[in-house]
C-alpha cells in the first residue's frame, strides 16, 4: 500500500509539487474544475505513472464525475527539478475548454535509515526500521548509553558532553544516515527537518557529521533542541546518535526520531509537512554476568590487616588465568567491601560492547571508587540514587546476584534472572532494596528479577547463604546453599565417633569450643531451627523460579548464630560466601575440628563438590572479614566476559 498524499490544482496556473518515491500523489480533478465542466482531458509525461479514478484508464476525454481524482507516481528519481508534467484541460457541454491546469512534478528518493536488522550495516529504506520486535526473527535498532569516557580525567560519561573530543567517541554510537537522491537544485525552498518528542528529548543526543576539510560533528539534536533543518544537497548526511538514559521505571527504552519533508507555501507562514519518515531505536539494557562466565579481573581492597587474605586470593586468581587488580587504601578509604559498593555488568549492541559498572546507593568509603578508577575509554558507568528512601545494608550489592541461564514453564531466561534479597513479603516493616534501583533492575527486562527473603539476616545478603558454581552436567550448574541442618548433622556425626572433644577455632585468636559444647548449646540449636526454615522458603523460591530439581542444589554445612537485634551471623566463616573463578574457588577457610590434621568442614565440602571436576582453595578471612561480618566474596569483585548470547534475540 502506497502512502498517499492529496495535491491540489488550479486552473489557469502552473503548480510546483514534490513528489517522494515510494508514496502516491492523489490529484483531485472535480475540486478546481471551472463552473460547467461536464468532460476533462488528462495527459502526463512518459515517465509517470497515473491512474484515474473512478474506471478511466489511460490519456483521453472523459466525463468528469464529483470524485474523479488522478493517482500519481514515479519510479526514479528525477534528473532535474519539474521534470515531469501532468496537464489537466476542461470541457463544458458542447466541448468547448473553460479551464486548463498543470502540475510540474519532482521526483525524490529520501529515506532515513538505521540498522533494522542489527547487522551492523545501516541498510537503505528497511521496511521494519519504525517498528522494534524482539527474537531471532526480530528487527529494530539499537542504541548505548554512551556512559564511558574518552576523557578520564572529566569523570564524567561522554553522554554529559555536547561536543565530540575524540573520534573514538563516535564507535559508542550508532549510525543513522540520511539518504536523498534526485536533482541537487529543488524549484522551491523544501526543507527537510529532523526532530524528535519533547519525551525522548532526555534520552538521546544526535550529532552530525560536517564536512570540513577535516572531519566535524555537530551536535543538532537533544534535550534543548528538539528539531534540526538538514540542507538539502541530494546526497547522504551521516548522523550519530548516543543514549543517554537507560530504560526505567518511566521508560521502556525505545525512541523515536522523526524526518520531516516540509514545503513552504507563502512568505510569513510556517511550511507545511508533506512527507514524514521514522525510524525507532531500542536502548540497550544494563546486563549482569554470573559465575558461570569466564573471569577477566578480580577487584580486592588493600586494608591494613588483609595482607594473608589477599595473599590467599592471589593463589587462586594465578591459577585462573585471570589479573588482580588492587585497590589501595587511599582508594578505598577504609571500605574493604569490594563487592559490596559495585556490581560489573556490560552493554551490548551489534557493533560495540563494553562493561559498564553499577554503582550501589550505600556510599561509604569506596563511594567514589567506580567513577574515578573504573570509568574511562570502553568501560561505562552507571548509578542509581535513592532521593526519598532510606538507604540500607540490603542497598549493598552483595544483595544482588545473577542466575546461570535457565528455562521455567517453557520459557528462556539465556542471560539468567537477577536475584535480590528483600524483606519477608507478609511483613509489615523491615529492610528492602530500595525501589529506585529494584525498578532499574526491572526495567531492564532482559533478567526478570527473583526476590528472596534475606531481611532475617543482620547484613541482610543473598550471598551469605546462596551462590552458583559451574558444572559439568544437568544444568551447567549447581546451586550451592547454606545449610544449619547440615552442619548439625556433621557435628552430630562427629560427636557419635567419639570426637566430641575436638575444637573448633584452633590457631586463631578467637575462644575455642568443641563439638559436645555446640550441640549443647539449646539456643544455637534453636537459632538455627529458625535460619534452617528461612533458607528452606528460599530453597522453594529458587526451585520454582529456576525450575530447579533437588539434585540441581548442594547444601554446604553453615551455622548461624544470633545478633542482639535479633538477626543471623554465621558462626564460623561461611563457606558459601565464596568467589568463582572458573573451576577454582577461593571459599573461607571455617576453622573446623581437625582430624588427622585436615579440617572436617573443609573435607566435606571438597567431598560434596567432588563431582564437579572444581578445585578448592580455603582462603584465611576470620579476622580480615568474619569478624567483621562478611567473607571471601563480600571483599572481592568479578569482572567477567560477556554471554554469547545477544539480548535482543530474546523472545519476550
Amino acid at each position: 500500500m502506497f502512502a498517499q498524499r492529496t495535491v491540489r490544482l488550479q486552473c489557469g496556473q502552473a503548480n510546483q509539487v514534490l513528489h517522494v518515491l515510494g508514496t502516491q500523489l492523489r490529484v483531485d480533478l472535480s475540486r478546481c474544475a471551472p463552473h460547467g465542466t461536464k468532460f476533462f482531458k488528462a495527459q502526463w509525461t512518459d515517465v509517470l505513472d497515473c491512474r484515474i479514478s473512478p474506471g478511466v484508464t489511460g490519456p483521453g476525454e472523459w466525463p468528469l464525475a464529483k470524485m474523479t481524482s488522478m493517482l500519481v507516481s514515479m519510479g526514479a528519481p528525477s534528473k532535474e527539478a519539474s521534470d515531469a508534467k501532468v496537464s489537466v484541460s476542461y470541457f463544458g457541454a458542447t466541448k468547448e475548454e473553460l479551464g486548463k491546469a498543470i502540475l510540474h512534478i519532482t521526483s525524490i528518493g529520501i529515506s532515513l535509515d538505521v540498522d533494522a536488522d542489527r547487522d551492523g550495516v545501516v541498510e537503505k529504506n528497511n521496511p521494519n526500521k519504525s517498528s522494534w520486535k524482539w527474537g531471532p526473527k526480530g528487527h529494530g535498532a539499537i542504541l548505548l548509553v554512551n556512559c564511558d569516557t574518552e576523557e578520564k580525567f572529566l569523570h564524567r560519561p561522554d553522554f554529559e558532553s555536547n561536543t565530540i573530543s575524540k573520534l573514538s567517541d563516535l564507535e559508542d554510537m550508532s549510525r543513522m544516515i540520511l539518504r536523498v537522491s534526485g536533482p541537487k537544485d529543488l524549484s522551491k525552498d523544501y526543507k527537510l527537518m529532523l526532530h524528535i518528542s519533547q519525551g525522548d528529548a532526555d534520552k538521546i543526543k544526535i550529532f552530525q557529521a560536517i564536512k570540513n576539510p577535516r572531519p566535524d560533528y555537530s551536535y543538532v539534536l537533544g534535550q534543548k533542541t528538539l528539531s534540526h533543518i538538514v540542507k538539502y544537497e541530494g546526497e547522504e548526511t551521516v548522523f550519530f546518535v548516543e543514549g543517554c538514559r537507560f530504560p526505567d521505571e518511566d521508560f521502556d527504552g525505545l525512541v523515536t526520531i522523526y524526518l520531516s519533508v516540509l514545503e513552504p507555501l507563502f512568505s510569513k507562514f510556517p511550511e507545511t509537512p508533506i512527507f514524514m519518515d521514522k525510524v525507532v531505536f531500542r536502548i540497550a539494557p544494563w546486563i549482569m554476568t554470573p559465575n558461570i562466565l569466564k573471569p577477566i579481573e578480580v577487584y580486592v581492597c588493600s586494608t591494613f590487616d588483609n595482607s594473608s587474605f589477599r595473599k590467599g586470593l592471589k593463589e587462586v586468581v594465578d591459577c585462573s588465568s585471570c589479573k588482580l587488580k588492587v585497590c589501595s587504601w587511599i582508594e578505598n578509604r577504609g571500605d574493604r567491601w569490594m563487592q559490596d559498593e559495585l556490581e560489573f555488568g556490560y552493554i551490548d549492541s551489534p557493533h560495540k560492547s563494553f562493561p559498564v559498572v553499577l554503582d550501589s546507593p550505600r556510599d561509604r568509603g569506596l563511594k567514589e571508587f567506580p567513577y574515578r578508577e573504573l570509568l574511562g575509554p570502553d568501560f561505562g558507568y552507571v548509578t542509581r540514587m535513592a532521593k526519598n528512601e532510606t538507604v540500607t545494608s540490603l542497598d549493598s550489592f552483595g544483595n544482588l546476584e545473577v542466575s546461570p541461564p535457565v528455562t521455567v514453564n517453557g520459557k528462556q531466561y539465556p542471560l539468567g534472572r537477577i536475584i535480590i534479597g528483600c524483606a519477608f513479603p507478609t511483613a509489615e516493616s523491615g529492610r528492602n532494596m530500595t525501589r529506585v534501583v529494584q525498578n532499574f533492575l526491572r526495567a531492564q527486562k532482559v533478567q526478570e528479577p527473583i526476590a528472596l527473603f534475606s531481611d532475617w539476616l543482620f547484613v541482610g545478603h543473598v550471598d551469605e547463604f546462596m551462590t552458583f558454581v559451574p558444572a559439568p552436567n544437568r544444568k551447567g550448574f549447581r546451586l550451592l546453599l547454606a545449610s544449619p541442618d547440615a552442619g548439625i548433622r556433621l557435628f552430630q556425626g562427629l560427636q557419635k565417633t567419639g570426637n566430641g572433644t575436638l575444637k573448633m577455632f584452633q590457631g586463631i585468636k578467637t575462644e575455642e569450643v568443641t563439638v559436645d559444647q555446640i550441640l549443647s548449646n539449646k539456643t544455637l540449636q534453636k537459632a538455627n531451627t529458625f535460619v534452617q526454615s528461612c533458607i528452606d522458603w528460599n530453597r522453594d523460591v529458587l526451585k520454582k523460579e529456576l525450575a530447579l530439581e533437588e539434585e540441581d542444589i548442594i547444601d554446604l554445612p553453615i551455622l548461624f548464630t544470633f545478633q542482639p537485634d535479633g538477626r543471623a551471623v554465621a558462626y564460623y566463616p561461611d563457606m558459601v560466601n565464596m568467589i568463582v573463578l572458573g573451576k577454582n574457588l577461593g571459599i573461607p577457610k571455617p576453622y573446623g575440628p581437625q582430624i588427622n590434621g585436615k579440617c572436617v568442614l573443609e573435607e566435606e565440602v571438597r567431598s560434596l563438590l567432588s563431582g564437579l571436576g572444581l578445585n578448592c582453595t580455603f582462603i584465611d578471612d576470620f579476622a580480615s572479614y568474619h569478624k567483621n561480618l562478611g567473607e571471601v566474596h563480600c571483599g572481592s569483585n568479578v569482572r567477567r566476559e560477556t554471554f554469547t548470547f545477544k539480548w535482543w534475540n530474546m523472545e519476550l
